[in-house]
């Protein structure tokens, strides 16, 4: 009997999962980040970026077929011993928390700033934190049906950015590559911070029904979240001037202003509001995620108690509430630096060592 048999996720699922987890950490917040680092060409540092993820995301899956049955976790306790095991499932912890952690910090910001400005930050935490553990305590099959439920409900959110584009300047793309391809480059580790979703495949594979597909379901993910990335983008870019569009931290919630009906006065909130079911995939997996590592690492398969652990820690830090804004900035500035830097040097020599070394476990 397979080890995940009642708790499968199908290629749509785990396709979705990906692409949601991706697109609610940057979704707003990009075109900006974008246009600080390579001008009106930060579309083409998207391309780039996804071709990158693309062949990231590839080397997961030839790791991983080493190993189907297994997380990254079994992986390293099957090649260097438990304590390898275990230490990956504390850096893997931590990792996934922090990710989830500054998505939910995130979420309650916007929501303090726009729709909820007299609501408590903490009372917006523990409300958001009922349905998080409400929905991992159930395991990952819930949590596909839940991306599932993100994804076609979402899908009208595409129709209300081109009715802004009536109102666009084109000639804001103009010209390309006005300052040479150094701003592109430079500006395509900033983009690795938003691509956390091919990093859940190591705990995410062996839940997957048909592995075989596991390549094709990776590249799509890609595809889809570097296409919704650059639709938003490019609105942006064209409605903002250059110089305008870095004075907004989220571009993609004030480009909605341009649009104006009787019976609406303030469609942007309105959108927040059911924004926020895109938001919540910016933590709740990966608040799943971490408590899967940490009960591999104790052993358990309920990871229940783990959950609330890990609810508890972020409740608790809902006491300083008014420190959130700097400790997300700080947060931002320091671990993505760091990322940026493991995935360019850490991550490929990783890869390599876990693929050669599986070849010779395995005889070839």
């Amino acid at each position: 009997m397979k080890k995940y048999a009642y708790n499968e996720i199908t290629f749509l699922q785990f396709v979705f999962i990906i692409n949601n987890m991706t697109v609610s950490i940057g979704f707003l917040a990009a075109p900006r980040v974008l246009a600080e680092q390579a001008g009106t060409d930060g579309w083409i540092t998207l391309i780039l970026g996804w071709s990158l993820t693309v062949a990231a995301s590839l080397i997961v899956v030839q790791v991983m077929k080493r190993c189907p049955d297994g997380t990254l976790l079994d992986l390293l306790t099957r090649l260097w011993g438990k304590w390898a095991g275990k230490a990956g499932a504390v850096l893997l912890a931590l990792y996934f928390f922090y990710y989830g952690y500054v998505g939910l910090v995130y979420t309650i910001l916007i929501l303090k700033t726009w729709p909820l400005p007299m609501t408590p930050a903490y009372l917006i935490m523990l409300l958001l934190l009922i349905p998080t553990y409400m929905i991992t305590r159930n395991g990952v099959r819930i949590l596909g049906r839940y991306a599932e439920l993100i994804l076609f409900i979402s899908l009208w959110i595409p129709f209300v950015y081109m009715l802004p584009l009536k109102e666009v300047n084109w000639l804001y793309l103009l010209p390309v590559l006005k300052e040479g391809w150094k701003p592109i480059l430079t500006g395509v580790p900033t983009l690795f911070y938003y691509n956390i979703g091919f990093a859940t495949t190591f705990i995410l594979y062996p839940p997957l029904k048909d592995k075989r597909k596991a390549s094709a379901a990776l590249t799509l993910s890609s595809t889809l979240t570097m296409l919704s990335y650059l639709f938003v983008t490019l609105a942006c870019f064209v409605y903002f001037s250059p110089d305008e569009i870095t004075e907004f931290n989220e571009p993609g919630i004030f480009v909605l202003k341009a649009i104006e009906f009787k019976y609406i006065e303030r469609i942007e909130v309105t959108f927040i509001a059911f924004y926020l079911l895109i938001f919540s995939m910016s933590w709740i997996p990966l608040m799943y995620l971490t408590s899967y590592c940490t009960s591999w690492m104790a052993r358990k398969q309920d990871h229940r108690v783990t959950i609330c652990g890990w609810l508890c820690c972020c409740s608790a830090s809902a006491r300083f509430s008014s420190c959130l804004p700097m400790i997300r900035a700080i947060l931002w500035r320091k671990f993505s630096a760091i990322s940026a830097l493991a995935w360019n040097t850490y991550f490929p020599s990783a890869s390599s060592c876990f693929y050669g070394s599986m070849t010779t476990l395995n005889g070839g």
